[in-house]
């Protein structure tokens, strides 16, 4: 191999090395952090015994006085770039960087290394809106793998579904098109804004998750602690999220799928979020505790208090979507009356 070829593929291993050192790195911080909170402070997601019932957006818990016993454990590949511009911000982020099959033929042929290629292809993809063709897909992964195919994709759509809150879904079975469909119904397939960019729902559903876990309510501290161990910070430029709390506190509260409000009697003011009439629509509790079970790469029940409030919540779906199918408000008013004149016999 030429000696610039080899400096290319030492110079791309330790990148790919110190990225997967820096994300050990933040999972460890996010467990630390959750599991010894600092006196003062609450852990932010746990399993809470005393989780408040299915009508969480009427909650006003703040979760002060929770004991740890689940945590939730970051799997977030994001990282910040402040003195960026937003250009070119995405364009920097290790998930999204643009991949050209033949300049990286000769990086490691490892399975990993297949699944790494293709993520950041697919999510490049998505960024510059274009069609994932499967042909393209296959090109990408070595022709040792290409066997393997099947098995890589369905790791890599599982990652990015993970971190991103986008299922890969194939669009047209004729011509093997594909695309990253966001899970909630956010503008511009999950961007919020106008124009390209990497989807924003993941950082949804993750508030959405934080607020859940905490009794239905979260004061705003909470959902920065959880944040920041996932290096998302108020007030620094994010390289997917660009500017995280107004993203939070403004464009998801105008859109209905979060409640900003004022923690009564707070004196200086604080602020605590619940879902809002959106997130209810387009999620529940089950899905988003399926989410940030991948998140931590466990499983729903593991948060024992949390599933059966989201097992009762399901269950009052399914009766309320049976109550509301035609014919049945008759069948109900018919059932009232029967009952009623057996109550009171003429």
């Amino acid at each position: 191999m030429p000696r610039g070829q080899k400096s290319k593929l030492r110079t791309r291993e330790k990148r790919h090395q110190a990225q997967d050192d820096s994300q050990s790195h933040r999972r460890v911080q996010a467990t630390a952090v959750i599991e010894e909170p600092p006196p003062s402070s609450s852990p932010v997601l746990e399993d809470n015994p005393q989780s408040s019932s299915a009508t969480g957006s009427n909650s006003t818990s703040q979760g002060s006085s929770k004991a740890p016993s689940t945590t939730i454990t970051s799997s977030s590949t994001s990282d910040t770039r402040s003195d960026e511009n937003d250009n070119s911000q995405d364009e920097e982020h290790p998930c999204s960087s643009d991949v050209s099959p033949s300049t990286e033929s000769t990086y490691s042929d490892t399975l990993t290394s297949q699944m790494d290629l293709l993520e950041q292809f697919l999510l490049h993809k998505y960024k510059m809106k274009q069609p994932i063709m499967k042909e393209d897909m296959l090109k990408v992964v070595n022709q040792k793998y290409q066997n393997r195919f099947a098995e890589i994709l369905k790791k890599v759509s599982e990652r990015i579904e993970a971190v991103f809150a986008v299922d890969l879904k194939e669009v047209d079975s004729t011509i093997h098109s594909y695309d990253l469909v966001s899970k909630l119904k956010l503008p511009n397939n999950g961007r919020v804004c106008p124009g390209r960019g990497l989807p924003k729902t993941g950082l949804l559903m993750t508030v959405l998750g934080v607020v859940f876990m905490n009794g239905n309510c979260a004061t705003e501290e909470d959902i920065w602690k959880f944040l920041n161990v996932t290096r998302v910070y108020a007030g620094r430029k994010h390289s997917t999220y660009r500017e995280p709390r107004k993203l939070i506190t403004k464009d998801f509260v105008r859109l209905k799928y979060l409640e900003y409000r004022q923690v009564p009697n707070s004196d200086p003011p604080r602020y605590e979020f619940l879902w809002g009439p959106r997130a209810h629509a387009e999620t529940s509790k089950m899905k988003i505790l399926e989410f940030l079970a991948k998140f931590s790469n466990t499983v729903p029940s593991a948060f024992s208090s949390q599933y059966e409030e989201a097992l009762q919540d399901e269950e009052e779906r399914d009766r309320a979507k049976i109550a509301a199918r035609p014919g049945n408000s008759h069948f109900q008013a018919c059932s009232m009356a029967t009952s009623s004149s057996f109550s009171h016999p003429y």
